[in-house]
């Protein structure tokens, strides 16, 4: 079985890292190029950095914000938000991103997908998708976009196994349900995604505890867990999340102690 990952994310807005509740009441809690260095020396095995207002505000990511992240760490890093085109997200993996995560403008345009995996291979295309549940949908779970604003007619389902076709290498899928709540992953969105495609899934939105790790990586099958809150707050840390990860059969790469 190939190793469990353990993903921080940074939410950013304004040059600040950010953090809400089911995408709303965002309040700022600290520096995102200190958080990120604290993080890759806590052994996280990697990190994602959207910029939640770019695609609302019809701009270009943070690119300086990105620069002096990736000068800190050297492990993958994923940068979101305001792509819009393979420009984009060429100045993004010359800004030291591995990977590049398409959300709003892959749903508005999607041939975006197929650009970018013919100019940077598919293991540098992510597919960001918020899905929020909604039983009017074939799946039970509608895309959203603009950074949880904007309820589209996409269904979650039908939408991946696009995106997969198109191109996409990588899905990080958030609950917008969970998202912020502490209260555990959202396991059946999380399952239905991960069984429908043959690309990595990073499941994002409602980690509390570390178990709500074990659970989405066993019962929900995904083969990466996003957190935010539970280390951003100080309630745990990366390695106190991979132990017991470890502790209860998962593989997960571990910190060698000096």
């Amino acid at each position: 079985m190939l190793e469990k990952r353990v993903v921080v994310c940074l939410d950013v807005r304004d040059g600040k890292t950010t953090k809400g509740v089911k995408f709303k009441g965002n309040v700022d809690i600290g520096d995102p190029v200190e958080m990120a260095r604290r993080y890759y020396d806590d052994g996280v095995d990697e990190l994602v950095f959207y910029d939640i207002t770019a695609s609302a505000e019809r701009r270009g990511i943070m690119r300086e914000v990105v620069e002096r992240v990736a000068a800190e760490i050297f492990i993958p890093f994923c940068v979101g938000g305001g792509i819009g085109s393979v420009e984009d997200m060429r100045a993004m993996l010359l800004a030291g991103a591995e990977k590049v995560s398409l959300n709003t403008q892959a749903v508005l345009n999607p041939e975006i997908l197929d650009a970018g995996a013919r100019a940077f291979g598919k293991q540098c295309v992510v597919l960001g998708v918020d899905a929020l549940r909604d039983r009017d949908m074939p799946s039970g779970y509608r895309v959203v976009i603009h950074g949880g604003r904007t309820p589209t007619e996409r269904d979650l389902l039908a939408w991946v196994h696009e995106a997969e076709d198109r191109g996409a290498g990588e899905i990080v899928l958030n609950s917008i349900d969970a998202d912020g709540t502490r209260d555990g992953y959202e396991l059946t969105c999380t399952r239905l995604v991960s069984e429908a495609v043959s690309v990595p899934v990073v499941a994002s939105g409602g980690a509390g505890r570390p178990e709500h790790l074990v659970s989405v990586l066993r019962e929900g099958k995904a083969d990466a867990a996003l957190v935010a809150s539970m280390v951003h707050y100080g309630d745990y840390t990366v390695p106190q999340i991979k132990e017991v990860l470890s502790a209860a059969g998962l593989p997960v790469r571990l910190r060698i102690k000096p």
